[in-house]
């Protein structure tokens, strides 16, 4: 199905269409508790969150599109918007390839090659995991010991991860890789510069969906800017590394759960975890359904914005 994006518009909207419907049955499969969530707490704070989650996933994109652009494939920002955000509805699909393989498809639209582009989807997971692990590392040592013990796994492997985002090593494993698979190795690889710039846009990213988790937290009575930041980070790591759940559905609002078991009285982190839940998927949706009313533009308009990005050479 994914494979024939970039040919017609029918596999798209039909990608679309599979999303929002396990967006749908991850929101029912849990109604009374999600409802009673949703009624926990005051408008001005979802709202609030639900304006730092929207922030969160536009710097995200940003760190995505900056390794593109590094790798020799600039988008103009209204194709990045599209790629990006359309494929990000995959994730809530069963499986841990759909949002990889619509964004590669989605990309080779704008001449991005599909090795290219895989790559970045790649190294924008890998920029991800190693920066949420970071985080939850320096945070929750010092907030909850409850998650600390649990989740010990994940806080030994952000100094790993993090050592793995050198060039020279993202180089060396993706063209061992490729030459396993037969493939032909990367023509051109990320350097420092552009790692660097990724990982500052995931880390303002994760600060942001911090804000949004401690605007939660505030809401049902507790506090703590950093335990919040460090709990979402380990949520959202602990949920993306478990591959069997759409979305880290279940697995998210667990770890999210015991996280914030220290600040908050009994059975408020649930409720936390799953407003999160709401409010992270209505950002998720709210971008989708942006980036599909930009639509297509013609070829020499997107040309033409692109030029404009480039430097001039002489």
């Amino acid at each position: 199905m994914i494979s024939r994006l970039r040919a017609s518009r029918l596999p798209r909207v039909a990608l679309v269409v599979v999303a929002l419907a396990f967006c749908v049955y991850g929101l029912a499969s849990r109604w009374d508790d999600t409802r009673h969530a949703l009624t926990a707490f005051s408008w001005p704070y979802m709202v609030a969150a639900l304006v730092a989650g929207i922030v969160g996933l536009a710097t995200w994109m940003l760190g995505w599109r900056s390794l593109l652009a590094g790798m020799g494939s600039p988008l103009p920002l209204r194709a990045a918007v599209r790629v990006y955000f359309v494929s990000q509805l995959g994730k809530y699909i069963p499986g841990s390839v759909w949002a990889l393989v619509a964004q590669m498809e989605l990309a080779k639209e704008h001449h991005v090659p599909r090795q290219r582009g895989a790559t970045a989807a790649l190294l924008a997971m890998a920029t991800t995991i190693a920066s949420g692990c970071a985080v939850a590392a320096v945070t929750l040592p010092l907030t909850s010991s409850d998650a600390t013990h649990r989740y010990w796994w994940l806080l030994v492997l952000a100094p790993i991860f993090l050592a793995l985002l050198h060039p020279r090593i993202v180089a060396w494993t993706l063209n061992r890789a490729l030459r396993l698979a037969r493939r032909q190795p990367l023509d051109r690889t990320a350097g420092l510069g552009t790692m660097i710039r990724a990982v500052a846009w995931t880390a303002l990213g994760w600060l942001l969906f911090g804000a949004h988790a401690w605007l939660l937290v505030r809401a049902a009575g507790g506090s703590g800017f950093f335990l919040s930041t460090g709990a979402y980070a380990l949520a959202f790591t602990a949920g993306f590394l478990v591959v069997i759940a759409p979305g880290g559905v279940g697995v998210r609002e667990a770890a999210l759960t015991v996280a914030l078991g220290p600040v908050l009285p009994a059975g408020a982190p649930l409720v936390v975890a799953l407003a999160s839940r709401v409010v992270m998927t209505a950002a998720d949706l709210l971008w989708a359904g942006s980036a599909v009313l930009l639509g297509s533009r013609h070829p020499a308009v997107e040309e033409a914005e692109l030029l404009e990005q480039q430097p001039e050479t002489r």
